[in-house]
């Protein structure tokens, strides 16, 4: 009998990404995410797109969100459970992914999404930010201080030029956690004890809440003129985080429209609110902030082109380090049609077919 070997998978776990993150360094790893994913929104129409598919429960969402293009092919499996914490002492988010083959259907790599995730959401963030957003901000409040909290903060002082962070969260040891981890990084940490003490002259308002619910954190009253709002947390049916006012006052930017209007706290405004799909600023057949004064939102969900986007820039980064591991995911068969051999009994006795008489076999 031939022996079967196995075709590996190239697996990057939670431990390899940590590690590519801590050699290259944060500050790098997002701005090779922010080009990665720029360059895929400027090719928008090569990829095959849906909305996410999404499970919900009363704890929770549990979600796929695939894409592809003509070569590759990519999925995330994600969930958001905001019990999970203190219930379970899991995360709120937790993912993994696949790209793939087009041509063949190989898996190309399989890879941890959970810290993956945060550090491209961030840095999606800052893509839309570069367009939206007052060139000169330098002050940005953060409502929300978990776990994404820190990737913004980051994201924004090293890629947007953001010298202070003014936080707020309802939990003041997510806070206070928060206020730890951006201690040596050269940002200005202001502790505020209300949202609209926080958002009171930001240039910046990111909001990046975890419950599930309709939730009002930003109120028209505490909007001033010129403010870009990165709403970050408003990502699933049922769970808002702006008044639907703060929309109505703003030019508003999606990133796939049909998505938004089901997840976003778009879904709170009629199917004929108009919005603008990011790409379409990016490749300049659309405009994003034309004066100082407007009022941009950033509705933002998560799409699954930014997953492909982090995928290839983590398979890729992984490749130039050295890092990952190899996983035996499917057979290489010996021949391709005898999938059985895989569990045929080693020791098994030949017996020869048996061929019918004719009689019988007619």
């Amino acid at each position: 009998m031939t022996t079967t070997s196995l075709v590996s998978t190239p697996f990057l776990s939670a431990h390899d990404v940590a590690t590519i993150v801590q050699r290259k360094g944060l500050d790098a790893c997002l701005r090779g995410m922010v080009d990665t994913i720029q360059a895929d929104f400027l090719r928008w129409e090569a990829f095959d797109k849906c909305a996410r598919v999404a499970s919900h429960s009363t704890d929770g969402v549990i979600e796929l969100m695939p894409i592809a293009d003509d070569l590759s092919y990519a999925f995330k499996y994600v969930n958001g459970h905001p019990k999970n914490n203190a219930l379970h002492g899991l995360p709120t988010v937790m993912a993994f992914g696949v790209l793939a083959s087009v041509a063949t259907g190989v898996p190309e790599l399989l890879s941890e999404l959970t810290l993956t995730t945060a550090i491209r959401t961030a840095a999606t963030s800052v893509v839309a930010a570069r367009v939206l957003a007052r060139p000169n901000s330098r002050s940005m409040a953060l409502i929300g201080n978990g776990a994404q909290s820190e990737f913004q903060a980051l994201a924004f002082h090293h890629l947007m030029g953001i010298e202070e962070v003014r936080l707020f969260d309802t939990d003041p040891l997510a806070t206070a956690k928060l206020a730890d981890n951006l201690r040596s990084t050269g940002l200005k940490v202001v502790i505020c004890t209300s949202t609209a003490q926080a958002v009171r002259g930001a240039d910046i308002v990111t909001t990046v809440t975890a419950d599930k619910t309709n939730a009002t954190i930003l109120t028209p009253d505490m909007i001033e003129p010129g403010m870009h709002i990165n709403g970050v947390g408003g990502d699933c049916p049922g769970k808002t985080e702006l008044h639907p006012d703060v929309l109505r006052a703003a030019s508003v930017f999606v990133e796939y429209e049909p998505q938004t209007r089901i997840e976003g706290d778009l879904q709170q405004l009629p199917a004929d609110f108009a919005v603008t799909e990011l790409w379409q600023v990016l490749n300049g057949s659309a405009v994003g902030r034309t004066s100082e004064a407007q009022i941009t939102v950033f509705d933002s969900v998560g799409f699954a082109m930014e997953d492909y986007s982090a995928l290839r820039f983590m398979r890729d980064t992984a490749r130039e380090l050295g890092l990952g591991q190899r996983l035996a995911l499917i057979p290489d068969l010996a021949d391709p049609k005898d999938l059985y051999s895989l569990v045929r009994p080693t020791a098994s006795r030949f017996v020869a077919p048996v061929s019918l008489p004719d009689t019988q076999a007619a």
